[in-house]
This record gives C-alpha cells, structure tokens and sequence, in this order.
C-alpha cells in the first residue's frame, strides 16, 4: 500500500510573502533510495518520490487518499504568533 503526507509546506527563507503556503501538498513516502558505486549519484527504483499534488484544501486531499487507497498522515501546521513592534521599540529600556 502506497503511504503519503499531506501538509501545508512553510514559507522559504528567501521569501517574505507567503505566495506558496497556501495549498496542501500530498507527497509519496518512498522507499529506501540508493548511492551508485560508481559515480556517487542517489538513485532509487521508486518513481513517486518525483510526485507532488497540491490540492485547494485539506478535505480534498483526504478525499483523493481514501479514493486511491493510499494510506496518510495529515500534518497540521503549528500557528505562530506575531508580535508586531516598531523598529523604536529594540532601544526602549523595560
């Protein structure tokens, strides 16, 4: 049986938007992959290491993992709270 997570994936530390964290991912957990001898390359016999979908919303996720028989997880993503402070409040004594 096919396992996979699906989870939104956290913003980059190159980017201050939040552009791409806005859809759920379900990514394929693969199976073990390998180092060639040769040329030092990972290889694995595995292709749905490649596969990402991205899905509108969780629910529909869920739903094409129980449609396929793929067995998942749902990883929720933590809230973080901001503490919004102006660049003055770094030299205040408290």
């Amino acid at each position: 049986m096919k396992k996979a997570k699906i989870y939104i994936p956290s913003k980059t530390a190159m980017q201050s938007g939040r552009g791409k964290t806005k859809k759920w991912l379900l990514e394929f957990e693969t199976k073990d992959s390998s180092v060639s001898p040769l040329m030092g390359w990972e290889s694995s016999v595995d292709t749905l290491a490649e596969i990402k979908l991205e899905f509108s919303s969780k629910e529909k996720a869920v739903e094409y993992a129980k449609k396929n028989n793929i067995e998942f997880k749902v990883i929720n993503k933590k809230k973080i709270n901001f503490e919004i402070k102006s660049y003055a409040d770094n030299f205040t004594k408290n």
